[in-house]
């Protein structure tokens, strides 16, 4: 035997006792992240319904669930950077604690957005008139929330091709907002006594587009923690 080998430990049970501790970690991590996704998804959802139900009263659940929301962000982070820095994960396990700090801040951007959207929904319904949810902005709404949910299905199965039709959709989230932009912009020419609600509605439907922007950038990630690869920039990706 060599002196660096004799110098070398011997893979024993500690050895695999700290394999198993480290995998138990990155687990509950993964975990952890998926009950976030869960509860972002929900807050949306109630986002949604007092939108195109009518019911701003919904505003105050919301904010609740975007403060769980922004202390499971801060708190996630952090595991993730204490699991690369104690275990050095490697191969597949890395790329999923990568995953999960890159969607961590969709999944917590996405609670600001659903509480910005029922922040908006609260203060329209101090006009005497009803709000006007055009069918347009309810496909916009809709668009966004299925994008949203296929996006955390395919994140939970691990399925890039599932992430893939994520990404086949977005133009069409993009084509909804532009169809309700021109109609707004209609309704503000034609209506200026109610500008304050346009414009609320206009930054609804940017806001929507935005969720759909995030469930792309957590398909974009699902592609990456199942094949290791980037595809942000990738082009033939998305049909026209």
């Amino acid at each position: 035997m060599t002196s660096l080998e004799a110098g070398k430990p011997t893979p024993g049970p500690s050895f695999n006792m700290m394999d198993r501790h480290s995998l138990r970690v990155q687990e509950n991590l993964w975990a952890e992240s998926l009950r976030m996704a869960s509860i972002v998804e929900a807050t949306f959802a109630l986002s949604i319904r007092a939108l195109c139900d009518g019911h701003p009263e919904l505003a105050s659940e919301i904010k609740e669930h975007e403060k769980d929301i922004d202390r499971l962000e801060v708190a996630i982070e952090r595991e993730c950077l204490r699991v690369l820095a104690l275990y050095e994960p490697v191969a597949f396990d890395l790329r999923r604690v990568l995953t999960i700090l890159r969607i961590n801040r969709d999944l917590e951007r996405v609670g600001d957005l659903a509480a910005r959207i029922a922040k908006r929904v609260k203060r329209m319904v101090k006009d005497a008139r009803p709000i006007p949810i055009s069918e347009p902005l309810e496909a916009l709404a809709t668009g966004a929330a299925n994008s949203f949910h296929d996006a955390l299905d395919a994140l939970v199965r691990s399925d890039a091709e599932a992430a893939r039709a994520v990404l086949s959709r977005d133009r069409q989230i993009d084509k909804h907002r532009r169809t309700v932009l021109k109609a707004l912009k209609a309704s503000l020419v034609n209506e200026p006594d109610r500008v304050d609600v346009w414009l609320r509605l206009m930054n609804i439907a940017r806001n929507l587009e935005r969720v759909g922007d995030h469930a792309v950038h957590i398909a974009e990630s699902v592609v990456y923690l199942k094949e290791g690869r980037l595809i942000r920039h990738a082009e033939g990706l998305r049909e026209a």
